[in-house]
């Protein structure tokens, strides 16, 4: 079952977009649970307990829009599918920072449709990139995605969480650059640490800003190169 959630604060086009969604349910026999927002404080509501797959949201809409609602649901849920519904393509570029899947163009066609929805059913059902560390309690499964950066300490390494927890592993940090390279978004912006870039919320030429909060350096002469990977990565992304 897909859970599914529309938020589009004009009624045409949540009606139309939902009867959309329930013919591609019942050709590609896909069951669905869909629900329908006017406003992005109920879809947040509801999102916090229900967690859907795959969320269609209104960008401009009145007092909360879609852009706000969008980054509130990111630092809830970096998982969920986001796309944006918009009138007009001037948007499409803020769709980069809360890592969007696509944008759509209003009013919809069903072929549109059923290509982003083609995509996000192969996106859910690929299994995350993970690592397996040999940490002093035993052996631990992790998420590329829930690392927020790497920080090595003698003859350890650090590894710093999106959930605040912090794993210790008895191995140098070059024995983790093969298996964590630029090419899964991560990049060493010092000697002593290696940062996954898609958990990077700020950053300047000498310190960046973890999605947590946490600060870390940037090594003279880092600075442009990170900047360059940063902004690489997050188009290729999109």
């Amino acid at each position: 079952m897909i859970k599914i959630a529309l938020c589009d604060d004009e009624t045409v086009y949540l009606e139309s977009t939902e009867k959309l969604l329930r013919d591609w349910s019942r050709t590609t026999s896909t069951p669905i649970e869909l629900d329908c927002f006017d406003h992005g404080d109920a879809l947040l509501a509801k999102h916090r307990i229900y967690r859907y797959d795959i969320i269609f949201l209104d960008i401009v809409m009145p007092l909360f829009s879609g852009m706000d609602t969008a980054k509130e649901l990111r630092l809830l849920d970096k998982s969920a599918k986001i796309i944006f519904l918009t009138s007009s393509p001037e948007f499409a570029l803020s769709s980069y920072s809360v890592r969007a899947l696509d944008y759509l163009i209003k009013p919809l066609s069903y072929d549109k449709l059923q290509e982003v929805l083609e995509e996000c059913m192969s996106l859910l059902y690929k299994e995350p990139d993970s690592l397996t560390l040999k940490t002093p309690g035993g052996y631990q499964r992790i998420f590329l995605h829930d690392i927020e950066y790497l920080e090595a300490q003698n003859k350890r390494v650090l590894f710093y969480l999106s959930n605040s927890e912090c794993l210790e592993v008895l191995q140098p940090l070059h024995t983790f650059e093969t298996e964590l390279p630029d090419t899964k978004g991560f990049f060493k912006c010092h000697r002593s640490y290696l940062v996954n870039l898609k958990n990077v919320q700020h950053f300047s030429s000498v310190e960046l800003s973890t999605k947590s909060g946490r600060q870390i350096p940037i090594a003279r002469g880092y600075g442009k190169p990170f900047q360059d990977r940063y902004f690489a990565l997050l188009f290729h992304d999109q």
